[in-house]
């Protein structure tokens, strides 16, 4: 399973329906790992240390740093970018099965989108 951290503009509703998919999902929210406000490059700086693969509806700004972290050769665990128009239960369904199914190094590098 595929640790995660969802961005500060995460949908809580699709956080809490994937949960309920998946109880035993390891989700960390920016807030609980004090990085509101930080910049993109902070937060995926942060999750590569820490080997978390970023939740994010920006699929803009931060899937641009993040292909750029990928052009420097940095560590970049992957995000999963979900688009704000996808629906609750959908995007939750496609969050749970990329976390459950994926290992890490089936992401690690790249982008997936939401809906799949």
């Amino acid at each position: 399973m595929l640790p995660l951290l969802a961005d500060e503009n995460f949908n809580a509703d699709i956080l809490d329906a994937v949960f309920r998919l998946q109880p035993t999902i390891d989700i960390i929210t920016a807030r609980d790992a004090s990085l509101l406000t930080a910049p993109d490059p902070l937060v995926l700086d942060w999750a590569a240390s820490r080997g978390r693969v970023v939740l994010s509806h920006d699929v803009n700004t931060r899937v641009g740093h993040a292909y750029e972290r990928v052009s420097r050769t940095l560590p970049m665990p992957g995000v999963i970018a979900v688009h704000g128009w996808c629906p609750i239960a959908g995007a939750a369904e496609d969050v749970a099965l990329l976390a459950c199914c994926l290992n890490p190094a089936e992401i690690d590098g790249q982008v997936r989108f939401v809906p799949l």
